[in-house]
């Protein structure tokens, strides 16, 4: 990208917020891939040809997604209305994209011989590119797991609003099968390619633990390939290509998650199940993409943020590696004839690059250069590795970028005071990652570089509890520990004159868990934290269960306690409760149409903290949910909340 140097820090922030973000759903035997990009505001669907041409698709009001219907120009689109994760299914034709001669003189006809200009539901404006509604519901969920040339493999709480069913499409006939209704929060389907049984991956009993079922395509046979009240987790999961195993990465009997093949054996339950395992290491998890075909594999190796991708063959041994620029965090996706597969990648340098890989030789092909897309004198903070020791043993990975000048034109790890945010010298932001059930990697984030940019040191811990650092350190958190996880945050506020910052000034910044963890700190420990940024976070564990949506309240509870047997555990580790020890001054965002965490649980917070005088300010957005989708949005509520941090913790 060609411009003027940036020259002050709010410029900087701009060009930061302003950074497009891409993403990768699907790669068709041409190689033409099935991308996105928040180009027009918000992550909209956009088709890059193989000689790098790129094509718009959809221009909806939210974010969505999609997949290729194999051997068409059809695509099924996810979309939702405002954020509120109530998914629909609908089809777009992409022949007119192709040109005239690929029209029809009566327009695009779908398989079920509606027009591809129908109507669309009063709930979602009529769309130029002729979105024709497949499966529609507002009042449910309707989750893109699977597609074949005939058919689509949905999840859905329609039902009941609460347990999801497996349900297959047929796209000639527009007929639907229910393969499984036995309740549970369903995350993930795999096909098998004789389509003749389905993988259903669902949420079990203990914390971060799923359960595989088999399905067969009568809707009355289910299988349970793995046991419902193991403590493991199995996840990317996909059928070998004779439709006679599962391929997945599982931390079954085991600390760190190993590519392993899983037969259903012959006894028909858990007891008889066939482990082998394909690729391990011991100190670090794997991840793994089986290609369509079944004859070959990415496999990923994630160590402290960031994953190397090698392909494999289907029984593990190692074929080549992937050449991607750097080490980062590699979204996957393989093209229908398993020749080769696109990986999106974003680095701590890179916001978004799209590369096209040769399966037989792991070579690599840049489609998207996001390095290119950095303007002149926008200075990138690049982070260090560390660990935080705490009072009872443990160390807390975490990654520190450092305040970085304007007007430069390379990357740092410096540790020299910059030339621009004089006043915010010795100044930090911890920023706390979500989940809790997840981790903070190492991806470009256009926030933390825009508080690097403001003259703030930014510490990124992955406290216990995190995942992507074994099975006990994910379980370090569950249920009656969870305040366990916030004396993590005393830890490293006790750690930052190691690196010459004064823990007078020190703010918390976090997103859903991590807003809980905004609020648990400047409550629990408000000697210890100057400010906070609570995005979408918990005020209270109890309403926050209470008012949750119906289909996620036993999922949250697994982790955070039941209502009926946890209370007392739940109001002892809910920030309100604490909310008469509060000082510190709170920016906070939400999302008016968040199912996750509702609206209430901020409303209450800000009215709490009104009530006591105490310095906040609520922005609400009437267009979001969970989080921040929209790029005005962003660039109406973060360099607010920067300039609120930077007005509290300058000197």
């Amino acid at each position: 990208m060609t411009s003027a140097p940036l020259t002050s820090v709010p410029e900087i922030i701009n060009a930061l917020l302003d950074l497009t973000a891409w993403a990768v759903f699907d790669v068709d035997p041409e190689g033409r891939i099935l991308a996105g990009n928040d180009e027009s505001g918000s992550m909209q669907l956009v088709e890059i040809a193989p000689d790098g041409t790129r094509t718009q698709l959809t221009a909806l009001p939210s974010r969505c997604s999609g997949r290729y219907v194999p051997g068409t120009r059809l695509v099924v689109v996810q979309h939702d209305n405002g954020g509120d994760e109530r998914t629909q299914l609908s089809l777009l034709d992409l022949a007119p994209f192709d040109g005239p001669a690929a029209s029809s003189p009566t327009g695009p006809v779908l398989p079920d011989s509606r027009p591809a200009t129908a109507a669309l539901p009063a709930r979602l404006p009529a769309s130029p590119e002729g979105l024709v509604p497949l499966v529609h519901d507002p009042e449910y969920k309707h989750d893109l797991a699977d597609v074949s040339a005939g058919s689509v493999v949905f999840l859905t709480n329609r039902r009941d609003g609460v347990d999801f069913d497996l349900v297959v499409h047929d796209l000639a006939t527009g007929t639907e099968t229910t393969l499984y209704d036995g309740g549970g929060y369903l995350v993930a389907a795999a096909a098998s390619h004789d389509r003749r049984s389905v993988a259903i991956t669902v949420l079990s009993s203990r914390p971060r633990s799923t359960q595989i079922l088999v399905a067969g395509d009568d809707g009355r046979s289910t299988t349970p390939l793995t046991a419902p009240d193991e403590h493991a987790h199995h996840a990317q999961v996909a059928w070998t290509g004779d439709d006679d195993a599962l391929v997945m990465a599982s931390d079954h009997d085991r600390e760190f998650a190993a590519v392993v093949r899983v037969h259903p054996g012959e006894a028909g339950s858990p007891e008889g199940t066939v482990w082998q395992t394909l690729v391990e290491a011991d100190d670090h998890d794997l991840e793994v993409v089986l290609s369509p075909d079944g004859t070959a594999m990415v496999v990923g190796h994630h160590q402290d943020g960031v994953t190397t991708l090698a392909v494999h063959e289907p029984d593990g041994t190692h074929r080549c590696d992937v050449a991607l620029p750097d080490a980062g965090v590699p979204t996957v996706v393989w093209a229908h004839d398993s020749s080769r597969f696109a990986v999106h990648l974003t680095t701590s340098g890179d916001p978004g690059s799209v590369h096209l890989v040769d399966a037989a030789t792991g070579a690599a092909t840049t489609v998207v250069d996001g390095r290119a897309e950095i303007p002149a004198g926008l200075h990138v903070s690049l982070p260090t590795v560390h660990r935080v020791p705490t009072p009872d043993g443990e160390q807390i990975p975490c990654f520190v970028y450092r305040p970085v000048p304007t007007g430069a034109t390379t990357t740092t790890t410096n540790t020299d005071e910059p030339s621009t945010g004089a006043a915010l010298h010795g100044a930090s932001v911890l920023v706390v990652h979500g989940g809790p059930e997840a981790e903070a990697a190492r991806p470009f984030s256009p926030i933390i570089q825009a508080l690097a940019a403001a003259g703030l040191t930014v510490l990124v811990p992955n406290v216990r509890g995190s995942a992507g650092y074994g099975k006990r350190w994910v379980s370090l958190d569950d249920v009656d520990k969870r305040l366990d996880s916030v004396a993590d945050l005393a830890a490293l506020q006790a750690w930052l004159p190691d690196l010459g910052l004064d823990p007078a000034r020190s703010a918390l910044w976090g997103g859903s868990y991590g807003g809980y963890m905004v609020l648990a700190g400047t409550t629990m420990q408000p000697d210890l934290w100057a400010a906070g940024v609570d995005i979408v976070g918990m005020s209270s564990l109890v309403t926050f269960l209470e008012n949750t949506s119906e289909y996620r309240r036993a999922a949250r509870e697994r982790e955070y306690g039941n209502l009926e047997h946890h209370r007392d555990l739940l109001v002892a580790a809910s920030p309100i409760t604490y909310l008469d020890q509060l000082r510190a001054p709170l920016f906070v965002i939400h999302g008016a149409n968040d199912p996750r965490v509702p609206l209430s649980e901020a409303e209450q917070i800000a009215a709490a903290l009104a009530d006591r005088g105490i310095r906040h300010e609520l922005r609400v957005y009437q267009d979001e949910g969970h989080g921040l989708a929209m790029r005005a949005n962003r660039k109406d509520a973060y360099p607010a909340a920067i300039e609120f941090l930077a007005e509290i913790l300058g000197r």
